[in-house]
């Protein structure tokens, strides 16, 4: 019964967490019996099931329970292979959420050798407007996950190819996450190729684009300051904020002395 597969995921996580607090009693258990379930369970055949697997698997990753082998040798081939051009469109989508969603609690090293390519490829998937939604939506996200070197030389031409698709949509979510994108590029290519582009998210025929760019245009601009004297920067949940400098906690001025959240990026689908 699928409701049954349903809850075992759901339970998985917090044995996982048990046997970890109990490891030199149960050393290899999760290894060996609880990772395989997980690992089956993101192909199964019900959508239920195999969504329970994905939000287990994710919980898994952010408490650091899975073996580095077990990412790169088991959750990222079967990812590769769903979201793989001939792949079933429903499973592809799927998939290329996971992998998103999957970049910011894995080391560099495995989102740019090993997840980055197909992220790339999924930017241009002319078949499934929803794949290219979903590249877009998250698409600071991974910036962040592989750096500057990375984002400039693989991801700013895909980005360029979104920020022109046919979809509006595509182009409001690109002009959504906008900053985050800045903010992991060089002050060169924000200043020559980044700005040009924005002009023309905020100049598109499109009133929601535009709506998007001009609410971007703020924390666009603030990637352009120097953190070390304008006191701003991204904190881990997305968030533009500033951080006060010694002399104003000091003084009686009556400016909070925690950090001020400006604007949340909203990079949801």
């Amino acid at each position: 019964e699928p409701t049954v597969r349903t809850e075992l995921m759901e339970q998985i996580p917090p044995i996982a967490i048990f046997l970890q607090e109990s490891r030199p009693k149960f050393p290899t258990a999760f290894f060996e019996y609880l990772m395989p379930i997980v690992v089956r369970y993101l192909t199964d055949v019900n959508n239920q099931v195999r969504k329970a697997g994905q939000e287990a698997l994710l919980i898994l990753l952010e408490q650091d329970l899975v073996a580095q082998s077990d990412i790169e040798n088991k959750v990222c081939p079967i990812l590769l292979d769903l979201s793989a051009p001939d792949s079933d469109d429903e499973y592809k989508v799927e998939a290329v959420n996971v992998i998103c969603k999957m970049a910011s609690v894995l080391s560099r090293t495995t989102v740019e050798h090993m997840l980055l390519p197909r992220f790339c490829e999924l930017c241009s998937d002319g078949k499934l407007f929803q794949v290219r939604k979903i590249c877009a939506a998250n698409f600071g996200d991974i910036c962040n996950a592989v750096g500057q070197e990375a984002t400039e030389r693989l991801l700013i031409p895909k980005f360029f190819e979104l920020c022109s698709d046919s979809v509006w949509g595509m182009r409001k979510a690109c002009a959504e996450c906008f900053m985050a994108v800045s903010y992991t590029t060089s002050p060169e290519v924000r200043r020559s190729k980044l700005s040009p582009l924005f002009i023309s998210l905020i100049s598109d025929t499109c009133r929601w684009v535009r709506q998007a760019a001009f609410q971007s245009l703020g924390p666009f601009i603030s990637t352009f300051a120097n953190p070390s004297s304008a006191g701003l920067y991204i904190r881990e949940d997305g968030t533009l904020s500033i951080r006060p400098s010694t002399q104003d906690g000091n003084s009686n001025s009556c400016q909070p002395r925690n950090s001020i959240t400006l604007m949340t990026s909203n990079t949801s689908s």
